[in-house]
C-alpha cells in the first residue's frame, strides 16, 4: 500500500545525495516501482550542501510527489551526517537506505523486506545489508574495498563480507541507539553487534555509474577508514553485555 496521511508508515528510504543532479528523478521511480503495494513508506532525501542543480531538482520533486520529503544541509557534512538527518526525521518504524548514485538497485529493497520476515523475532535486532556480487566498480576500487572488508572483518569479527554496500535496513529505534560519528555508515554491522543484535547479509544487483562522479578518493577513505577502525575495536572491547 501507498503512505497517506491516514497510515502508519512502516518504512522509510532515506537516501543521502550531493551533486546527484540527473539522478533523484529515476532513483524515485525505482523505488515507487519496488515497493508500490507491499508496504507503506515515504522517501526522505537529504541533500548534503550540493553545488549543482540537486536541490532544484528534489524541490520540484517533493512538490509533485506527497510521499518524498526533503532534508537541506547548507554546507557538506558527509553521508554518514546526512543519513543520521535522515533517520533522525524519518516517519517509518523501519529505515531502508540507499546511496544517490543509481548503483544500488531499489529492487533489491524487496529482498530485504524478505529477508526481515524470514527473520522472525530477531528482526527488530537484526541490521540487514547488501552483499554486492559483481561489483560494477574500477580494478583499483574493488581491490581496495576487498582488502578494508579483510582486514576489518577480522580485526571487529562482524561476520560482513560488504560492511561498505549502501543498501541497508534497520529498525529507526534501533539505528539511533548507534553510537554517531562521520563513518558510521561503514562500521554498523559491527556497532550492532555491539548492542547485542545481529547482522545479516543479502546478495543484491550491483549496477554502473551512469551519472555524476564518485565522492570519496581511494587513500583518503583508507587512511580515514583505518583509524576509525581502531576506535570501533576499543567501543567493542570497551563494552560488556548483561545477560537479561
Amino acid at each position: 500500500m501507498n503512505a497517506s496521511p491516514e497510515t502508519a508508515i512502516e518504512l522509510t528510504v532515506v537516501v543521502p545525495v550531493k551533486n546527484e543532479a540527473g539522478n533523484t528523478r529515476p532513483l524515485t521511480a525505482e523505488i515507487h516501482a519496488a515497493l508500490k503495494g507491499r508496504v507503506a513508506y515515504d522517501i526522505v532525501f537529504v541533500d548534503d550542501g550540493s553545488s549543482d542543480a540537486t536541490s532544484t531538482e528534489l524541490t520540484a520533486l517533493a512538490a509533485a510527489d506527497p510521499q518524498v520529503r526533503v532534508i537541506r544541509h547548507y554546507e557538506s557534512c558527509g553521508q554518514s551526517q546526512a543519513t543520521i538527518t535522515g533517520v533522525a526525521a524519518a516517519r517509518g518504524v523501519w529505515i531502508a537506505t540507499l546511496d544517490g548514485d543509481g548503483q544500488n538497485d531499489p529492487a533489491d529493497l524487496v529482498k530485504l523486506l524478505d529477508a526481515r520476515d524470514t527473520a522472525g523475532d530477531r528482526a527488530a535486532h537484526t541490521l540487514f545489508l547488501g552483499r554486492r556480487g559483481a561489483r560494477r566498480d574500477s580494478l583499483a576500487r574493488l581491490v581496495a574495498s576487498r582488502i578494508a572488508n579483510g582486514v576489518r572483518g577480522a580485526l571487529l569479527r562482524d561476520h560482513t563480507p560488504d560492511s561498505g554496500c549502501g543498501i541497508k535496513m534497520i529498525r529507526r529505534d534501533l539505528f539511533l541507539e548507534l553510537p554517531r560519528f562521520d563513518a558510521l555508515h561503514r562500521f554498523m554491522p559491527a556497532l550492532v553487534i555491539r548492542a547485542g543484535g545481529q547482522a545479516i547479509s543479502v546478495p543484491v544487483n550491483h549496477r554502473p555509474r551512469t551519472r555524476g562522479v564518485s565522492k570519496y578518493g581511494i587513500l583518503q577513505r583508507a587512511a580515514i577508514g583505518f583509524i576509525d577502525m581502531w576506535g570501533i575495536f576499543w567501543l567493542m572491547r570497551r563494552n560488556t553485555l548483561p545477560r537479561r
